[in-house]
């Protein structure tokens, strides 16, 4: 007995015709084209020595050839799909992709995920660091963090924790002959602002990002909120206020870690509790993943810790 095989190609080619008996549904299955599997198909013919595939009216119909050795392709075919299966390497891991504004990233998020990983060894997490908002219903990502009123009621959403925003400077403006005691001090004082234009946010959000409104809210508003130093990226003001280089406005939960290492101090005691907040949103169908559910449920008791 010959050990020669014809293609295989030409193999797989007649085992989807002789299933579907159109070369058209055999073409779409295997991702070419009826005419490729047709030529593959008399290939086959020609190399065997006999007809496999015959007309039969507007269809096809197998040949006694073609019937013979049907069933036992398929089966070939199938327990190669098998052994495949069984090679093929298990990847175990989870994958989670969490959608978060950067400030809060780098300042809140970040530090805290080596304690979500101790826990969570087997969930692999993609931190998508942007200021865009993303389609969570599309499966842009499976959970944000969103920073602004309560989101849209048709996502899964839970409150971090409200929005309280206070003026941060580094400990060395707290001391000397030009020190940071009160309100009326940041007259002398380099305003750090966050050039906020750019924003996807809503304007309930983005109004109170700036100085003039936190200044107003603090009866400041005297106090010129339009100098100082400007920054397409928060994270770059909230560098330069621990620098020295001047007083910038922030969120005291996100930034709490920085006041605890002692990084930034709130020189005045006046802080601001807003109308947005901070939460994590997910949808219905996300939740079905036990991964989101232990993401959202190990961020939430974060937030009530270290909030």
């Amino acid at each position: 007995m010959s050990n020669w095989l014809p293609s295989l190609n030409a193999l797989k080619a007649f085992e989807a015709v002789s299933r579907h008996l159109n070369y058209a549904h055999a073409a779409e299955e295997l991702g070419v084209t009826p005419a490729a599997v047709k030529q593959l198909v008399g290939k086959l013919e020609a190399a065997l020595g006999t007809p496999l595939v015959k007309r039969d009216g507007r269809g096809l119909a197998l040949t006694s050839s073609g019937h013979s050795g049907r069933e036992a392709l398929a089966g070939g075919f199938a327990q190669i799909r098998d052994a495949v299966e069984k090679m093929r390497v298990r990847d175990t891991r989870k994958r989670l992709i969490v959608s978060v504004e950067p400030s809060f990233a780098t300042a809140w998020l970040v530090p805290r995920l080596e304690r979500f990983r101790q826990s969570n060894g087997d969930v692999d997490v993609l931190i998508d660091s942007s200021l865009k908002i993303v389609d969570l219903e599309r499966g842009a990502a499976d959970l944000a963090v969103r920073f602004g009123p309560h989101p849209d009621k048709s996502l899964e959403s839970h409150r971090l924790f409200d929005e309280q925003l206070c003026a941060f400077c580094s400990p060395s403006l707290t001391s000397g002959p030009r020190a940071l005691n009160d309100l009326e001090d940041l007259n002398q004082a380099t305003l750090l602002h966050w050039d906020l234009s750019h924003l996807e946010w809503a304007d309930a959000t983005r109004r109170w990002m700036g100085w003039q409104p936190w200044l107003a809210e603090v009866g400041a508003d005297h106090i010129a909120s339009d100098r100082g130093t400007r920054f397409s990226d928060y994270n770059l003001a909230v560098q330069a206020a621990i620098a020295g280089q001047g007083v910038v406005l922030g969120s005291l939960p996100v930034l709490r870690d920085l006041l605890e290492a002692e990084l930034l101090v709130c020189p005045f005691p006046d802080r601001v509790i807003t109308d947005i907040g901070y939460d994590v949103v997910t949808t219905g169908r996300a939740l079905q993943q036990p991964e989101v559910r232990v993401f959202r449920d190990w961020i939430i008791a974060e937030a009530a810790v270290g909030g």
